[in-house]
């Protein structure tokens, strides 16, 4: 017998009408992180301009949440300075969306890393260091792992 999800009204907006679905040319920084688990891949391009996300896009293969907290992760990102796209946590993510169902807390996980993982590029590129960015992670089962220890 299968379980029924209830999603909020802001997931579901986030789901059917997403935003900022896409790619940016030429991004200062792009992140892709999935989860082999559930299968879901999320890409993050950024557009950084005078140490400010100018404008954040994704594209992501997945489920509804994935989608939804990968939309919301690019609202919460553009017209952020580098140092306070570092602080959007997955919990934010959730939050900004009114909640996830526990089955789908690791969409916000992957948005999040998404997040970092872009960043790192970012800072790869420009030969910079971030204060307290961590080399990204590929999948997302590793940090599920962890802290489930």
């Amino acid at each position: 017998m299968s379980q029924v999800i209830e999603y909020s009204e802001k997931v579901m907006d986030h789901f059917t009408n997403p935003r900022n679905v896409g790619e940016i040319e030429e991004a200062a920084g792009v992140g892709t992180v999935g989860n082999a688990k559930c299968g879901d891949i999320m890409r993050m391009y950024l557009d950084i301009q005078d140490n400010v996300i100018k404008d954040a896009k994704f594209k992501t293969f997945g489920c509804g949440a994935a989608i939804a907290t990968s939309s919301m992760a690019t609202e919460l990102l553009i017209g952020k300075t580098v140092e306070e796209a570092l602080k959007i946590t997955n919990k934010a993510v959730m939050e900004a969306l009114d909640g996830l169902p526990p089955v789908k807390v690791h969409c916000s996980l992957l948005a999040e890393e998404a997040i970092h993982a872009a960043l790192w590029d970012y800072a790869q590129k420009n030969g910079i260091t971030i204060e307290g960015l961590e080399p990204p992670v590929k999948d997302i089962e590793e940090i599920e792992e962890v802290e489930e220890t």
